[in-house]
């Protein structure tokens, strides 16, 4: 018989001491609320893991999920198969895309999204003739997934700590300094693939590009003939108050990474949108053949989930609701550092963080935040990140912000 302590310490939790024991073990979810096994309610402030945006609890989601795995759950989409959900929602998310002439290529996640629109980058250039350009460029403070290409792509050193050889010709320079990007890429010139950035920078810390930075690369990568790729895992979706962060800095990129809320992780579902750029050469030969993808790449009850999903996302003004839930909580956090509680606010759109004294511990904000009822997550040393699912109210809202301002107080 397996002893309880045995069969507590079979998951081997992500993102967390190998030798912990003890988690709070959730139950249910219903809109911005989350309960554990002790009947505890929580308000969730980080919508799960950023991607939680119509809330928990949609039986209509459910519903939705269950008729497809009832009818027929998943099959292959490698050639020659194909099924209607991945068509309906290929077409929904074409008619919702910033880049003009695109086409979907799905996946399974984030991580999954982010190493394929590496290599489809460089693979694009080789189709092109320029199988020099394998060069690919990414930014200090950068989260990328943790696949072995987001992984030797991330600009959090101790998340690629360990791992032995990482994918070569990766190139990394400082956020937001468009002068060390522009010498890096004369210097490199024409075997730069592609580069690879976050519209905002969001486990990294939250960081809003500066103005001007992101229009900055997409002029040095016309310049010099490689594309840009945006990672909007986190901002894609409404959370921005726009449905890409694209939209909202008003930049379009040659490919476009997205997941979490797609689906509001109701189902796994990844995805890149691959623009006029990329696709003119991986469609150049009829011949060729793309040899990449995934099982699940299509998988027919995730798409199922993410149909419904934008339809609740635009029946439910959630960009509109983005953008008013940005604005309570900039205006909160913004009054804390004006009264010396915390150093900064950061954020645009629903997703914030609070920059912290040096004498503050995040790690013990987040506790005493959970005590308090609201979750928040910890990040770095320095920060505590906040991304509520955009159903969440006014009162629960302001229940989180209190709850934060607590903690922060050492109260």
């Amino acid at each position: 018989m397996t002893s309880a302590s045995t069969s507590q310490n079979a998951f081997l939790h992500p993102f967390a001491k190998p030798t912990k024991e003890n988690f709070i073990k959730l139950v249910r979810g219903q809109g911005a609320l989350v309960w554990d096994d002790k009947g505890n309610e929580l308000i969730d402030g980080m919508a799960s893991l950023w991607y939680c945006a119509v809330g928990h609890g949609r039986k209509e989601i459910g519903d939705a999920v269950a008729k497809q795995i009832s009818t027929l759950e998943a099959y292959s989409t490698f050639d020659p198969f194909t099924n209607e959900p991945v068509e309906e929602l290929a077409a929904k998310l074409i008619s919702l895309c910033p880049m003009p002439e695109a086409r979907v290529f799905f996946c399974g996640s984030g991580s999954e999204a982010v190493d394929s629109a590496m290599k489809l980058a460089r693979l694009a250039h080789v189709q092109a003739g320029h199988p020099e350009r394998t060069v690919i460029i990414s930014r200090m403070r950068g989260y990328h997934g943790t696949n072995y290409g987001g992984t030797s792509a991330q600009g959090l050193p101790l998340n690629k700590a360990g791992y032995g050889p990482l994918v070569p010709d990766i190139e990394q320079v400082a956020s937001d300094d468009l002068e060390a990007m522009s010498v890096l890429m004369s210097q490199r010139g024409n075997t730069i693939a592609a580069v690879l950035a976050e519209p905002l920078q969001g486990a990294g810390g939250v960081y809003p590009p500066t103005p001007g930075y992101l229009e900055g690369l997409r002029k040095l990568c016309d310049q010099h003939g490689a594309f840009l790729i945006f990672d909007e895992v986190i901002t894609g979706f409404a959370r921005l108050g726009t449905w890409f962060g694209a939209n909202f800095y008003n930049v379009n990129p040659d490919l476009l990474c997205f997941a979490k809320a797609v689906t509001s992780g109701y189902q796994p579902l990844g995805g890149i949108f691959v623009g006029k750029a990329v696709r003119k050469s991986l469609e150049a030969d009829p011949d060729f053949i793309l040899r990449t993808g995934y099982t699940y790449s299509g998988h027919a009850s995730a798409c199922a989930a993410a149909i419904i999903n934008l339809e609740i996302i635009e029946r439910e003004n959630l960009a509109d609701r983005a953008t008013h839930i940005g604005k309570r909580i900039g205006d909160a956090l913004n009054a804390l550092v004006r009264d010396g509680v915390i150093e900064s606010a950061r954020g645009d759109g629903a997703v914030w963080a609070a920059g912290l004294h040096s004498t503050q511990n995040n790690i013990k904000i987040r506790d005493r935040m959970l005590e308090l009822g609201a979750i928040t997550r910890a990040i770095n040393a320095d920060t505590n990140t906040f991304c509520p699912p955009l159903v969440i109210t006014d009162a629960q809202l302001d229940k989180l912000l209190d709850a934060f301002a607590t903690a922060a107080s050492g109260k």
